[in-house]
């Protein structure tokens, strides 16, 4: 695992032997990185990090200048490790929070510009994760929601899908609310 851009490009990390985890790969995330480079200014954006597992999407998010990231990893023993690794990179903009992510954003009050959900592969509530995020008003109006999921779920008819990016078995599904149409001016305006 190694941080792709930015900050401590190169920077690479050896697990603990105890995680029990899939990180991205360093393929699919560079990918994404490129369309969220595209697509926002990071440093002007609030990002939150669900089932960070070793924290590797909130290291790049911080490593490109996010001023705000928010992570949520429900193992504690792997918190703790995001927090450490967080300190020791100075990455004082994260912020970790031990909890279950479900329970995380029905509690939260914060919207966020980017949030991204890498889920256990086989956790068997992946399809509930959009409607949990859009339920619970976490996502703001420019947002996008970033679901990573292998190729055993679909989610091309919920409302507010956009498109899916296949990366090898990665799998990203973009979801964002609808945009209101601009009000067209009348002549008297």
């Amino acid at each position: 695992m190694r941080i792709i851009r930015g900050q401590h490009k190169g920077k690479q990390f050896v697990l603990p032997t105890y995680f029990e985890i899939r990180p991205t790969t360093d393929f699919a995330k560079e990918a994404l990185f490129t369309i969220l480079d595209n697509t926002y200014e990071l440093t002007d954006v609030r990002a939150l990090d669900l089932f960070a597992g070793s924290g590797s999407i909130s290291y790049e998010l911080a490593a490109r200048g996010c001023r705000n990231v928010t992570t949520v990893e429900k193992e504690g023993k792997y918190a703790a490790w995001i927090r450490k690794t967080a300190e020791t990179l100075g990455f004082n903009q994260i912020r970790v929070f031990q909890a279950d992510a479900f329970a995380f954003c029905k509690k939260s009050k914060i919207k966020y510009d980017i949030i991204i959900a890498d889920p256990p592969y086989s956790m068997p509530e992946i399809p509930e994760i959009p409607d949990m995020i859009f339920n619970s008003g976490l996502l703001s109006d420019i947002g996008i929601l970033v679901v990573e999921h292998s190729s055993a779920n679909k989610f091309e008819k919920h409302p507010y899908f956009k498109e899916v990016r296949n990366y090898g078995k990665v799998h990203f599904s973009f979801f964002e609310l609808p945009q209101a149409p601009p009000s067209e001016k009348t002549e008297e305006e």
